[in-house]
């Protein structure tokens, strides 16, 4: 038996362009959008129009569909977005013009939305949309960095590798979630300069303040300071440099040895 072995490009080929992935509840609706992407520039000749199919029943959330499609995507750049959003404004060109300019200024991005905030609560967002909130909104110098980014239309690089949480649910919060993933992976992401239709405002109901509230105790777990020891050596993280400096010195591993010898035999 003789083993064959393949070398890998760094530079993987994509058989396509764009990826444009979309949860479906309403055919007709989508029928719309994909005749407005065609019109913009987005064709089966370098595009793939992938979609989870809920309209009939729920198939998938957004969490376990997105990350279905992300799987299966084929394409340079991932394109994930509502049903209910049409390209009546800028067209295929000027997203392309988006994209290489981020790849000049900042070739570490990984997401690109229309919609989105930092960490500093004091100023408005960075947004440019077109929704029932009003028209032609313009807010900030774009492309401008953030740390959370709206679900209705984000663009994600392949080579990226993100997907959403396996241990969340729903059809919110799922653009904050993938922020946080992009910037553990020392990623970044971005509000750009593409001008759509969105025909939704948003709603906040019940189902959203309980995804926000699933959304904050996962994360209260996940980013917890911990200790852990690898196969080498022991680590304590913390997002507190002093504790950080502290407890990672051999006087504070011993003494945390000890205290766990101590919880195992009681």
């Amino acid at each position: 038996m003789t083993i064959t072995a393949t070398s890998l490009a760094l530079t993987p080929h994509f058989p396509y362009a764009f990826s444009i992935c979309t949860l479906v509840t309403d055919k007709a609706q989508y029928q719309r959008f994909l005749t407005s992407f065609e019109n913009a520039g987005f064709n089966n000749s370098d595009c793939e129009f992938l979609y989870i199919d809920n309209s009939e029943n729920n198939q998938a959330d957004a969490y376990q569909g997105i990350n279905r499609m992300i799987h299966a995507a084929s394409g340079r750049y991932l394109i994930c977005c509502h049903q209910d959003i049409l390209l009546d404004f800028d067209q295929r060109p000027t997203l392309e013009q988006q994209i290489t300019i981020l790849e000049q200024q900042d070739p570490n991005w990984a997401i690109l939305g229309n919609a989105g905030g930092t960490d500093n609560l004091g100023i408005p967002l960075k947004v440019r949309i077109t929704d029932p909130h009003a028209d032609n909104r313009h807010s900030g110098s774009l492309p401008a960095r953030v740390l959370s980014l709206d679900e209705n239309f984000l663009v994600l690089k392949k080579t990226a590798n993100l997907g959403l949480s396996h241990d969340l649910k729903g059809f919110h919060h799922y653009g904050t979630d993938f922020c946080l993933h992009a910037d553990m992976l020392g990623f970044h992401c971005y509000v750009i300069d593409f001008h759509l239709r969105h025909l939704s405002a948003g709603t906040r109901s019940p189902h959203f303040y309980h995804s926000k509230k699933l959304f904050i105790n996962r994360y209260q777990q996940r980013l917890r300071s911990r200790w852990l020891r690898s196969p080498c050596t022991p680590l304590f993280l913390s997002n507190s440099s002093w504790r950080n400096s502290l407890c990672n010195c051999p006087l504070a591993y011993r003494w945390v040895k000890k205290w766990h010898k101590f919880k195992n035999f009681i």
